[in-house]
Parts: structure tokens; C-alpha cells; sequence
């Protein structure tokens, strides 16, 4: 027999004392205080104190079968705990229900960890019972901000006339930027598809189509090494919308932004979100995906000291690498022995050289090399810092490209070991101006910065065959405390442009017309100027979520070497299922 719920075990108040009400649930906390049984009966919306007494002396002795996390149905009344049991922690911390009934679901075997909030159970544990970590009411909340997150942007594009169009999911294998996931075809001897890192070409023939306004929430796949931040199966908000700039591009999806942030965690983001090119992040931050909840920007010191005799300074300059630093707040007085630690962490963790430093103390600045440098010059470089009494100042001198990315990766470190950065705040700003292309030594050759179908700058166009390094994309990034959470670009959609950008990728005629013939194709029927973004959900509500990983927000995620603990995937399959497919494997070298 089933009880028919009548309400979840996180609604019933002092507003509903005296009512007759049927929970349904897991069995939580048992207490047996002589004579009366107290359960915590829960579900995803709550938790409900349950109380048995000897009035029914077969209801009683059925209730002391009860163990942690039998699934039960019960029937009874809403009553007062009194004032002095009541649970301020909890939404139902007012009453009880009086139980009249009680039909046991299933039995329960004692679970490998609690289900509880704030366990140390380590993490395959948890992923191997997914299905048990998954009740545990900090991984449901996060559950369910994800499932707002959906209703959300649901709600936000249809209100704006966006047609969700479903995209295949067996493709043919491009250049994306990662290995593809391959599936082979038995039907098809010999010959693969792919599962889509993005459905990219699809929803620019959806423009081509007419669709003017796309979206979709998709799964994608990359084969890569995985990180916290990582999984090999994730998901993202797929866009495109014809006839558009950037600047429209940025107005829909900060209202989009605004939206989720309101609904899911009820904060108001302000409008419009700061904007910064490529090069002032990289010279400000070190980074493509600034953190700008703190300060400690940048300063260039390169032309101050490019005559100096310390020669590491001057040689660095001279040979066009730059001398950059930052200023901590309030910690002048650090100890030659604290200096010396995050000299060697630095040297450990970027690669860098080493640190030099000033400390303002009160009797003057010390500087690290100031027998190298004299008065004028480290009076320039205390101005151009901003530094105050009190303060530090440290600075990195070598290549540029790789100063610049070991200081923004000293800012972070800093910023988290002083607690200057604000956990509590949001802050997004996008990031434009992209260079179109990157030089790859390995394979000697240019590569994509986001994906081929970027466009150029039209002011850049006659320099994409002549000098592909100087010029710069319609792409812009989307960044909410230092992690990027979207990406996107105006594309393509003339088949002359489309051609050339192969081309400099060294992607010749032929294979530019074995893999992208048919998008090519398209463009010959009338493509429409377009652009788009995707958001990863996953990583938003990561952030949302105030998790540490992406394995958190995700229902059944893999671990970091794309292994189901749950289901014991991947597995081997049988031969003759191998047989099916065509394909014999390989041995392995020894």
C-alpha cells in the first residue's frame, strides 16, 4: 500500500497544526526516549520530526523496526513541539507529526558514509554511491540551484523569441581544438563519427536556415585531461543570432546573466558588466580571465629601469622582456624568512627567476637589490607603484608573455593566502578583442585562438593573409571571478573570408572541402552576418553553488581520469560486439 503525499517534508508549519497529513520519505536520525520514538523523516524539500507514541502499542513496536534510511510512508497529525523543542534550524522546527500510520517502503542496509551535510568521506567513496551521495541535502540544494538555472534560461529566451532546435549528437570528426570522442559505424565499414565538442557548424547553417535566434542547453564532449574544472561529457548553453554586432550579443546575455543570478541565488547584478581587450587583460592581470574582485593591477616598470645598472633589469628590457609588479596591502613588515618562501613557491609554481622586492617601512623603503639601483630610479618605481607606509611591493622581471602570466598567477596566490579577495561578491566583466590566431612551434603552423569560423576585424581583413599574428577577432569572453564562463564570436559567413582563414590555418582547398564542403556550400545560398556564445553550466554552477569542483553540480560525473566509480565505466566490451563494428584491437607494447 501508498500513502498519497499530502505534503513534502520541508512545507508544514504552525499554520497547519491540527490538520491530518500523509509525508513520505527517507529515515533520518532515530531517537528511542522510553516509551516515544522520534524520527527525522526527509526528502529533497526538508525535514520533518515524526513522533511515536505507546497509545498504539502495534504502531509503536512496527516503529522501533525503523532504521537509517528505511523509506517509509506516514499518516498522522501536525502538533506544537512547545517552546522548548523547538528546531530553529529547520522550516518545520515548530511542529511534529503525531504518526496514526506507518507503511514501510523498502528496508535499508547501513549506508558506506552518513547522509548528512559536511561529511570527510573522500571522493571516490562518494562517487562510487552516487546515488546515496546525491540525497545528502548540501548536494540536492545544489541540485536544485542547477534545475533553477534551467528553468531560468528556459524562461529568458523563449520571452525573447529563441527557438530551441535540438542538434545531432553523432557528427563528423573536425578540428575543434581537443581530441574527439570516436564512434564507429557498423554500417558503415571503417568509418567514425564523432561525438560534437560544440554543435559550432550546426548552429551557423541554423542561421543560414532562417533560424535568427538559437539556443540550446546541449551536452558536448572533449577527450582531454581533466582537472576540478574539467569532465569529458559537460554542458553549455549553445547560442547564435543573425544579424547582430557584439554589442548585441553582450545586451541579451547580461540580461541573461541577470536573470539566472536572481533566480537561482538572489543576487541583482548591475548593467552593463565592465569590458576589457585581451591586451589590457593580459598587461593588467597576467590572465585572459581576470579576477576582479580585488585590486593589486599591473604596474610596468620596464621603462624606468631599461638604463639601470642591475642588469637583470636592463638586460631583461633590452632584450624585449618586461619588469612588472604588484603591491600588497598592509604587509610591509613581512619577515625576510616569509619573503624567502614565496620566492621559493614562486620559482616552484610559475617557473619564474625570482623575486625582488620593497618593503615601505616606517623609517624609509627597503629594497631587495637597492645596492644595484640608485635613489632616483627606486623613488620612480615606489611612485609608479601607488605603494603606501605599510606596504609591499613585488616584482618579476623576464620574457614578457611569461612575466606576465608567473605575476597574474603571484596575484592569485596572494590574493587567497591574505584574504583580500571577497568570496562573497560577484564580479563579471567580458574580455574582447582576442587575437584571431596563435603561432604553434610543435607543428609549426597557426591555430585557431577560438575556433576557425571567427571572424576578423574588418579594419584587419587585408592583413589575414599577409600578417596573420597582428590581427585581432569579433570574439569575446564572458569572465565571473577569474573563471571564464562563456565564450563567443561574430563568425564567418562569407565563403571568400571562410576560405582565406583556412588557408592561414594551413588548412588546405581539399581538406577544407572534405570537412567543411557542406558549410562552405552554404554559404553560397545567402548566409546572413551572425554570432553567438556558449556558457558552461556546469562551471557557472560550480560558482553559483559556492562548490569546489565541477563534480559537485553534476548528477553522475566522472572522476579526473574520466572513470564512472558508479557503473564501472568505460568497460570492455565483448568480441563479437567488436566484430559487429569492424575493428580488431591492438595490442599493447610492453
Amino acid at each position: 500500500m501508498t500513502l498519497k503525499r499530502t505534503h513534502t517534508c520541508g512545507e508544514l508549519t504552525t499554520r497547519n497544526i491540527g490538520e491530518e497529513v500523509i509525508l513520505n520519505g527517507w529515515v533520518g536520525p532515530r531517537r528511542d526516549l522510553g516509551g516515544v520514538i522520534f524520527i527525522d523523516l526527509r526528502d529533497r524539500y526538508g525535514i520533518t520530526q515524526v513522533v511515536f507514541t505507546e497509545t498504539d502499542e502495534s504502531l509503536h513496536s512496527k516503529a522501533e523496526e525503523l532504521r537509517a534510511e528505511y523509506v517509509i510512508g506516514v499518516k498522522g497529525k501536525v502538533i506544537s513541539r512547545g517552546e522548548e523543542n523547538l528546531n530553529p534550524n529547520l522550516v518545520t522546527g515548530e511542529i511534529e507529526v503525531e504518526a496514526a500510520e506507518l507503511v514501510f517502503y523498502s528496508e535499508a542496509q547501513t549506508p558506506p558514509f552518513e547522509i548528512k551535510d559536511g561529511i570527510s568521506t573522500n571522493e571516490d567513496t562518494r562517487l562510487k554511491y552516487r546515488y546515496l551521495d546525491l540525497r545528502r541535502p548540501e548536494m540536492q540544494k545544489k541540485m536544485m540551484v542547477r534545475s533553477k538555472m534551467y528553468q531560468a534560461i528556459r524562461n529568458y529566451y523563449h520571452y525573447h523569441n529563441f527557438a530551441e532546435v535540438e542538434t545531432p549528437m553523432l557528427m563528423r570528426s573536425t578540428p575543434e581544438g581537443a581530441r574527439d570522442y570516436l564512434v564507429p559505424s557498423r554500417v558503415n565499414e571503417g568509418k567514425f563519427f564523432a561525438l560534437p565538442q560544440s554543435p559550432q557548424t550546426y548552429k551557423q547553417l541554423l542561421m543560414v536556415s532562417g533560424y535568427d535566434r538559437y539556443f540550446q542547453i546541449v551536452k558536448c564532449f572533449r577527450d582531454e585531461d581533466l582537472r576540478a574544472d574539467r569532465q569529458p561529457e559537460f554542458t553549455q548553453i549553445d547560442v547564435e543570432m543573425s544579424f547582430v554586432d557584439e554589442e548585441a550579443v553582450f545586451e541579451m546575455h547580461e540580461g541573461l546573466l541577470k536573470e539566472i543570478f536572481t533566480e537561482t541565488v538572489g543576487v541583482d547584478l548591475q548593467l552593463p558588466f565592465p569590458r576589457m581587450t585581451y591586451d589590457q587583460a593580459m598587461s593588467t592581470y597576467g590572465t585572459d580571465k581576470p579576477d576582479i574582485r580585488f585590486g593589486m593591477e599591473f604596474v610596468d616598470y620596464s621603462d624606468i629601469v631599461k638604463d639601470a645598472e642591475f642588469k637583470v633589469f636592463s638586460s631583461t628590457v633590452e632584450n624585449g622582456g618586461a619588469v612588472v609588479g604588484i603591491t600588497i596591502p598592509g604587509q610591509g613588515e613581512m619577515g625576510r624568512g616569509a619573503i624567502d618562501r614565496w620566492t621559493d613557491r614562486v620559482r616552484k609554481e610559475t617557473g619564474a627567476g625570482g623575486l625582488i622586492y620593497i618593503k615601505m617601512l616606517e623609517e624609509g623603503p627597503l629594497c631587495s637589490v637597492a645596492k644595484f639601483l640608485n635613489a632616483d630610479i627606486q623613488q620612480q618605481m615606489i611612485s609608479a607603484s601607488g605603494a603606501k607606509t605599510g606596504d609591499l611591493v613585488f616584482i618579476l622581471a623576464g620574457p614578457k608573455p611569461d612575466v606576465l602570466e608567473q605575476l597574474g598567477a603571484l596575484r592569485l596566490m596572494v590574493g587567497k593566502e591574505f584574504n583580500l579577495i571577497d568570496e562573497d561578491v560577484y564580479k563579471l566583466v567580458w574580455v574582447t578583442d582576442f587575437p584571431l590566431v596563435e603561432w604553434d612551434e610543435e607543428s609549426r603552423r597557426y591555430h585557431a585562438m577560438h575556433h576557425p569560423f571567427t571572424s576578423p576585424k574588418q579594419e584587419d581583413l587585408e592583413k589575414l593573409g599577409s600578417d596573420p599574428a597582428s590581427v585581432k577577432a569579433r570574439a569575446y569572453d564572458l569572465v565571473l571571478n577569474g573563471f571564464e564562463i562563456g565564450g563567443g564570436s561574430i563568425r564567418i559567413h562569407d565563403r571568400k573570408v571562410q576560405e582565406t582563414m583556412f588557408k592561414t590555418l594551413g588548412i588546405g582547398q581539399e581538406e577544407a572541402e572534405e570537412k567543411f564542403g557542406f558549410l562552405l556550400d552554404a554559404f553560397k545560398y545567402g548566409a546572413p552576418p551572425h554570432g553567438g556564445i556558449a556558457f558552461g553550466v556546469d562551471r557557472l554552477a560550480m560558482i553559483l553553488t559556492g562548490s569546489r569542483s565541477l563534480r559537485d553540480v553534476i548528477a553522475f560525473p566522472k572522476n579526473q581520469k574520466a572513470q564512472s566509480m558508479m557503473d564501472s565505466s568505460p568497460s570492455e566490451v565483448d568480441k563479437e560486439q567488436l566484430d559487429e563494428l569492424h575493428i580488431q584491437l591492438k595490442k599493447k607494447l610492453s
